[in-house]
């Protein structure tokens, strides 16, 4: 059974940090696509970032790119995202998920944390 697993979200001020982590279960993790995908309340499910299974592609979403940086440890098998200059509109469920190399879809997705920004 695949499983992602997220950690390190909670609440923090307007400009602090948090780095999220996503621990994943999957044999070939260094194949897989791995994204950080956010929802909050009343709104549409967000793409975030995602990285390449070796790590030289990235992506990031408009409102995030300068402040995030997505990156991963193949050894581990765990993705991160590091947030910094946090703002009360990131506040949201954060999820990690996981892509085959083969299609633009997600197979696994973990069960999120929660990350609050307080003004």
């Amino acid at each position: 059974q695949v499983q992602l697993v997220e950690s390190g979200g909670g609440v923090v001020q307007v400009g602090g940090s948090l780095r999220l982590s996503c621990a994943a279960s999957l044999l070939t993790f260094s194949n897989y696509r791995m994204a950080w995908f956010r929802r909050a309340p009343g709104k549409e499910r967000e793409l975030v970032a995602f990285i390449s299974g070796s790590g030289t592609t990235t992506y990031y979403g408009g409102s995030v790119k300068g402040r995030f940086t997505i990156s991963r440890d193949n050894d581990k098998n765990t993705v991160y995202l590091q947030m910094n200059s946090l703002k009360p509109e990131d506040s949201a469920v954060y999820s990690c998920a996981a892509g085959p190399p083969s299609y633009n879809q997600y197979l696994y997705w973990g069960q999120g944390t929660q990350v609050t920004v307080s003004s």
